[in-house]
């Protein structure tokens, strides 16, 4: 085993993988787990499909959710719309209203679902995505622990939670359309446009989700979406433009950036 592994080390490292010895040692317990050949995962990943695709799951604040071909992959530092979220969360009497929109495979609605049980809260949660595909996937993540439904941001979600919702986590696209051709193939390839593309400046769903979030927030509830730190300002600026109280948020060991926006 030591000398498939060695191989297959140099085989990935061959086609450009950088954690090549890491992800031999995890194709090689996922093929035994799942019963396809090590060959068929090895060449699908050389090939150039994501790891997390290739695994079948993507370790995402410290779980490990399910994600399948043609979903976005969830990245690690977007879990600092998480922790903004808990910390948020943690103000808000009773019951909670959150929705996870732009929702993918649903790591967002899912981590904090798990962080508010841990913590003896109660939530109602409602996951949304306009790409059929992603609805699929969020809904086998999330069937214990919300509702996952199909549409356009706000059209979407059920009309009774207009003005009551207290978490609204919006992990939105924001990468400008023209710099979604420099991006890396693992990407630009293999995930969703519509989760990767932002419009001309990266800003354009995130201003639509502020344009709209204030009729749907309760008082007091709370917008958080992730940008980048160039974009940042304006991010802010948008929800400022709405009537929100916003802020950015920082975290240095997370790499991100997000803004967050309270009625």
């Amino acid at each position: 085993m030591h000398r498939v592994l060695a191989d297959l080390t140099m085989r990935l490292r061959a086609a450009g993988c950088v954690f090549a010895e890491e992800e031999a040692a995890l194709l090689a317990r996922a093929a035994a787990a799942s019963g396809v050949s090590l060959d068929e995962l090895v060449e699908r990943r050389v090939a150039g499909s994501p790891l997390e695709h290739v695994l079948g799951w993507v370790e995402f604040d410290g779980l490990r959710i399910a994600v399948e071909p043609g979903v976005f992959v969830p990245r690690r530092r977007t879990a600092l719309l998480v922790e903004t979220a808990v910390t948020a969360a943690a103000d808000r009497p009773g019951v909670l209203r959150v929705v996870d929109l732009c929702c993918g495979c649903g790591a967002l609605g899912l981590a904090f679902a798990i962080r508010m049980r841990a913590l003896g809260r109660q939530i109602e949660l409602v996951a949304a995505d306009v790409d059929a595909t992603a609805v699929r996937c969020a809904r086998g993540n999330l069937a214990e622990y919300g509702t996952v439904v199909e549409g356009d941001l706000f059209e979407a979600l059920p009309q009774a939670w207009r003005g009551r919702i207290d978490i609204l986590l919006a992990n939105v696209p924001y990468v400008p359309t023209g710099a979604i051709a420099d991006m890396p193939s693992e990407a630009r390839d293999h995930e969703p446009h519509v989760a990767l593309d932002g419009g001309p400046d990266g800003l354009a769903v995130l201003r639509r989700v502020a344009e709209a979030a204030p009729s749907w927030l309760a008082r007091g509830g709370s917008v958080l979406c992730e940008t980048s730190r160039d974009q940042a300002a304006d991010a802010v600026a948008a929800f400022a433009d709405r009537g929100l109280s916003a802020r950015r948020v920082d975290s240095e060991p997370l790499f991100a950036t997000a803004v967050a926006g309270v009625r």
